[in-house]
């Protein structure tokens, strides 16, 4: 099966309360997207996943909560300040704003623009005729680069002094906290930094539904090293993320590593995860290698020494960083993709679902009354009993057929019927989602039943 388009993909998200468009009774505001009932609840379902098996299950890994708004000179020392920009240029014709890398990009069906100066790129555009995705023509201005970062003041008077940022990113709220986290939690070498949490880029040419937008969440992840170790940890934290994505669901003929070509002054060794979506390969995961960059130069910017008195050989340094970054929200979006199915049933109808591992889906049980005069308030008791243990939803309009079906499109594994053996004898009937078959099971069963297939 082919997979579903884009325009569907946003229409039946919306359909279904997963994504709704920002501020869509003005109009909406472009590029944003606000989660709707069952997108929120799949949001945290990930959270939950991601903070069980980088903070939960590993040793010497702590979670930290820093402020969006930092101060100023955090975006110096990082770099941000002097040269986060993007190459822009405009179609002269029908003015619309483009990323040069991603012109090159998408009209080589590859990375190659990633590598590529400037110069290289506007040389490139024009030597192809390279054309613009609007209008079709290759007739562009200069390139010019274009600061990503989000300026808003602090205090009532507008001037340099009070100038603040949206951060771009969640990492340097980890590396300004080393020394906190180090000292209260007693962390010895190597020790990691969790943290979950929105990001701001103005970015001009955002795209293709919640893969690329102005607001955004990080799951991050920096695991500080000595120097000498780094390597090794790179490489793991490179197939422990790629594990992480196939046991969330993605297959891995899915996935694909792209090493960096074209290296950040500061790293060592960089790779992304990528995901095939149908508008092609896109990044989900970054793994970099960034040595002792960052803690040096807020070491520099701040006058506070940001060294690591080794217990076991009073050595002092200042440790490695291993980045390991998940995008939040492009994670969603391909898990989105990869679990929606249409599916051809026997009589000749077809049924929409979305096939989440039990213990991603927003709701784990659809209850049901098979006859809503009859079994609605015995239903309306198991419902409130169910909810004390799993997200529950309740539905008693229409067939049984059709609730089937509404069920199956939110991605609900399993649908819980009560009918008159119910009322009797206190059995259920349980329908899965993937298989469509039932099975009658003691009512007092139930939450053990459903507990054991939904663990991570």
């Amino acid at each position: 099966m082919e997979q579903i388009s884009m325009e569907k993909m946003v229409n039946y998200l919306k359909q279904y309360g997963f994504i709704f468009q920002g501020s869509e009774i003005y109009g909406g505001l472009a590029n944003t997207w606000d989660y709707g009932p069952l997108g929120s609840r799949l949001k945290n379902n990930v959270k939950d996943a991601w903070r069980k098996r980088f903070i939960q299950q590993r040793q010497n890994a702590y979670e930290v909560d820093a402020d969006i708004l930092m101060h100023p000179r955090v975006w110096e020392a990082s770099g941000h300040v002097g040269s986060f920009s993007d190459p822009l240029l405009d179609c002269k014709e029908c003015k619309t704003r483009h990323r040069a890398d991603n012109l090159i990009n998408d009209f080589t069906n590859s990375s190659k623009g990633d590598a590529m100066t400037e110069e290289e790129m506007m040389d490139f555009i024009k030597e192809n005729k390279v054309p613009c995705p609007k209008c079709g023509k290759s007739n562009f201005t200069d390139i010019r680069q274009f600061n990503l970062m989000f300026e808003t003041q602090r205090g009532v008077t507008k001037d340099r002094k009070n100038r603040v940022y949206l951060r771009p990113e969640n990492a340097q709220g980890e590396y300004v906290n080393f020394l906190n986290v180090q000292r209260s939690m007693r962390a010895k070498l190597p020790f990691s930094i969790g943290q979950i949490g929105k990001a701001f880029r103005n970015e001009i040419t955002p795209g293709n539904f919640t893969f690329r937008t102005i607001e955004f969440e990080q799951m991050e992840y920096q695991t500080f090293c000595k120097k000498g170790e780094d390597e090794a940890l790179y490489n793991y934290f490179k197939e422990y993320g790629k594990k992480f994505y196939m046991d969330l669901g993605l297959p891995e003929e899915k996935l694909r590593f792209h090493d960096h070509e074209k290296l950040a002054h500061y790293a060592k060794a960089a790779c992304d995860i990528e995901y095939k979506f149908p508008f092609g390969w896109g990044e989900i995961n970054g793994t970099h290698n960034r040595t002792d960059f960052d803690l040096s130069r807020h070491q520099e910017y701040s006058s506070v020494s940001q060294e690591y008195l080794d217990p076991d050989t009073n050595e002092k340094y200042i440790p490695y960083i291993i980045e390991s970054t998940y995008g939040l929200d492009r994670t969603i979006l391909a898990l989105l993709f990869n679990a929606y199915e249409e599916e051809e049933l026997e009589d000749h109808t077809t049924r929409e679902v979305l096939k989440f591992p039990p213990f991603l889906a927003p709701m784990k049980i659809s209850v049901f009354p098979l006859i809503k005069k009859y079994h609605s308030e015995k239903a309306r008791e198991i419902y409130n009993m169910l909810c004390n243990y799993f997200m529950v939803s309740y539905d008693e309009t229409g067939s049984i057929g059709k609730r089937y079906r509404r069920a199956d499109a939110i991605g609900t594994p399993w649908s819980l019927t009560v009918d008159d053996e119910t009322i009797k004898n206190n059995t259920v009937t349980i329908r899965d989602r993937d298989t469509m078959k039932q099975m009658i099971i003691p009512l007092d069963e139930v939450v053990e039943y459903v507990e054991k297939r939904i663990k991570f």
